[in-house]
């Protein structure tokens, strides 16, 4: 009870736009993850940026940086806290499509590594050639695709 409340307490905290930011990662993370398995990844990440053109809006921040930082903490913390905590492929497609609703270009990458006979992909999110939501350490192991799936 007591971590519940400390939550909402944190939560009331935030400004007015993250609060509303926060939220619509929560409920973006399992309609993307649904979005993704029923249409297929091009597809719907090309409806995902027409969406976000058309949704698109400001933040009282100038600072892109600041405004990055802050989006990748907050789609991190509906993760955690929400509902759904999602994939690295929801996470990071959430958080593009929230950059790119605030009029800031982002790439979505995928990567692969081989683990035995497996191969285990992982997806992230770059902007301006920086990784945004994964230590660059984490990265080293995993080999990207040649393109990046978004612009």
């Amino acid at each position: 009870m007591r971590s519940l409340l400390r939550k909402l307490r944190l939560f009331r905290a935030l400004p007015r736009s993250e609060r509303l930011l926060l939220l619509e990662a929560a409920a973006a993370l399992p309609l993307i993850a649904c979005g993704l398995r029923l249409f297929g990844m091009q597809s719907f990440l090309a409806s995902l940026e027409r969406l976000a053109g058309r949704l698109a809006r400001t933040d009282p921040c100038d600072d892109p940086a600041v405004r990055i930082a802050r989006t990748r903490w907050l789609v991190a913390a509906a993760a955690s806290n929400g509902l759904y905590r999602g994939t690295c492929l929801s996470r990071s497609t959430t958080l593009w499509w929230l950059l790119r609703r605030q009029g800031i270009a982002s790439e979505l990458r995928l990567g692969v590594r081989r683990e035995g006979k497996e191969l285990v992909a992982h997806a992230w999110i770059e902007c301006g050639g920086v990784v945004v939501n994964e230590r660059p350490e984490t990265l080293e192991s995993y080999t990207p695709f040649g393109e990046t799936l978004t612009r």
